[in-house]
């Protein structure tokens, strides 16, 4: 099925990057998406009465349909109403939370390049109406799971906009984000590194007003 954007332009999925790699399906979580592991994990916070967080839906103008049979019907072209915001969004103890998830196969840094402009608009939106904005970054050939703050995003990518570098390296993200270490149930406690973010957040605007 053939997916275009509201100009017009040819929607090719670029979630994942760089070249494949053979997985190992030895363990039941290997293979999996970072956006399955996410629901699955939204799932159990729902259960638990934790948190309602959910995949946003994508408004689809559907363009052409072809009836192979009577009882079927096959779309064979379509059209996003809307440009894509971000992933997920939700609350949790009153708190709004909007993430985007990303993949990338590199084991060395995560290429920029598929955020666009309109995301980091809405993140930066939301932010400023006190919401709780962030990315979960996967580096699959790792399996090495990162939350970053969009604060702390927000640097990287005007560093990218003034002509730098194009990608967030490892090292950065070490340093600038807080990892989540995949368990098994749920696979990806991401609202524990959500918690420190949102309590240092308060201790930093604490110590401003008490300046």
């Amino acid at each position: 099925m053939t997916i275009r954007y509201p100009n017009g332009k040819k929607y090719i999925p670029i979630q994942k990057i760089g070249h494949q790699k053979k997985v190992d399906l030895s363990f039941s979580n290997r293979g999996k998406s970072l956006e399955d592991e996410l629901n699955e994990t939204n799932e159990f916070y729902l259960s638990r009465g934790i948190a309602v967080i959910h995949k946003k839906p994508v408004p689809i103008q559907v363009v052409n349909v072809n009836y192979p049979e009577r009882s079927a019907a096959v779309i064979t072209e379509a059209y996003f109403r809307t440009p894509s915001t971000t992933d997920f969004n939700g609350v949790w103890q009153g708190n709004y939370i909007d993430f985007e998830a990303k993949e990338t196969k590199s084991a060395t840094s995560f290429p920029l390049q598929n955020i666009h402009d309109h995301q980091v608009e809405h993140m930066q939106s939301v932010s400023k109406q006190g919401g709780v904005v962030f990315f979960i970054v996967k580096f699959t050939s790792l399996d090495r799971y990162f939350i970053v703050p969009y604060d702390n995003f927000e640097k990287y990518w005007e560093r990218m906009k003034k002509g730098g570098r194009k990608s967030i390296t490892l090292i950065e993200f070490e340093t600038m984000s807080l990892e989540i270490l995949p368990r098994f149930n749920p696979r990806l406690d991401y609202l524990k590194a959500v918690s420190i973010m949102t309590t240092t957040s308060n201790n930093a605007t604490e110590r401003q007003e008490d300046v």
